[in-house]
């Protein structure tokens, strides 16, 4: 019986498979089409955003910028086509407020001074409110029955007009600078309150689960969990007091004038003898100090939640 076995040490022959797949392996010169270049090979490519970026930083400077233009071109127009020579005094325009008061260091200086004493008072009742609110919303979260206790109160505190209660503060505290400092903690306190509050109750039950296996304290688990979760809401509140404390200050200037003069107080002071001038760069004073403070505060924020939480996006 013949074998038809193949001889002993002859390779088989190659299928038709492997045939068909040799030349492909085989250099030809030319990079293959359908093959992927790697990382390192690619060309450089620009900079992922830098164009929107840009753009975005242009936008934020040219659109205050237009508005500010619009609206000194408006302010010219009214002074000089809506009111005669002899009621130009109302609204001086621009030039004249900047040449009469702004540029003038007899007008300027008290205007800074008063500012320095208003921006000492704000910042101390801010202090106090902040102070005041975080502790207080803390309270709040822990214990069910201080929230019924305080919150309605806090409303209150908030819907009460100042002006309608400033007497009775300066009954109580006296006509100085105590009674302005209580004004700006009455005004920036609820924010504060209300935005600790909600931080603090709305961290993930997952954590809050985590903390109870791990048998947290409700210390631990305020100062580890709750207080670093909630830090955004804290932030928004203490955005929004800055704001309002300086509101509060001016505020307590005016009605509180015992002691050293405000600016709130030189506004007062300016409107009862008609120097328009002196009081629009007052005016502008107060609120660029204003968007200073708020600005500082914005940028904090940023700066301490902005890379792990979306209300630090700067889009």
């Amino acid at each position: 019986m013949t074998s038809t076995a193949a001889p002993t040490g002859t390779a088989p022959a190659p299928s038709a498979e492997r045939a068909a797949e040799e030349p492909s392996e085989k250099p030809t010169g030319k990079p293959a089409g359908n093959l992927t270049a790697r990382p390192s090979e690619e060309a450089p490519a620009a900079a992922p955003g830098s164009p929107s970026r840009a753009r975005r930083a242009l936008a934020a400077v040219a659109v205050p910028a237009l508005a500010l233009a619009l609206g000194i071109g408006v302010w010219y127009a009214v002074s000089y086509l809506l009111l005669d020579p002899a009621r130009r005094f109302l609204l001086p325009p621009p030039h004249q407020v900047v040449s009469r008061s702004l540029a003038d260091p007899v007008h300027l200086e008290p205007m800074l001074q008063a500012l320095g004493v208003t921006a000492r008072i704000a910042a101390i009742g801010f202090v106090l409110a902040a102070l005041i609110g975080i502790g207080t919303g803390s309270l709040m979260n822990q214990a069910r029955w201080v929230e019924r206790l305080v919150y309605p109160y806090a409303v209150m505190l908030q819907v009460i007009p100042v002006l309608a209660i400033v007497p009775l503060i300066g009954l109580w505290f006296g006509f100085g600078t105590g009674s302005r400092v209580i004004v700006c903690v009455m005004i920036a306190l609820f924010p504060v309150i209300t935005n600790t509050h909600f931080g603090l109750r709305s961290v993930d039950r997952g954590l809050h689960e985590l903390f109870t296996l791990g048998r947290a304290s409700r210390l631990r688990r305020l100062v580890s969990l709750e207080l670093p979760a909630a830090l955004p809401s804290v932030f928004t509140g203490l955005r929004i007091a800055s704001g309002q404390v300086v509101i509060g200050a001016i505020l307590g200037d005016m009605f509180f004038a015992k002691g050293e003069p405000g600016i709130g107080t030189l506004l007062d002071t300016y409107r009862a003898t008609l120097r328009s001038e002196d009081l629009i760069a007052a005016i502008a004073l107060a609120s660029l100090f204003g968007i200073a403070v708020y600005t500082v505060f914005t940028l904090a924020s940023q700066a301490v939640v902005g890379r792990w939480h979306s209300s630090g996006d700067r889009r």
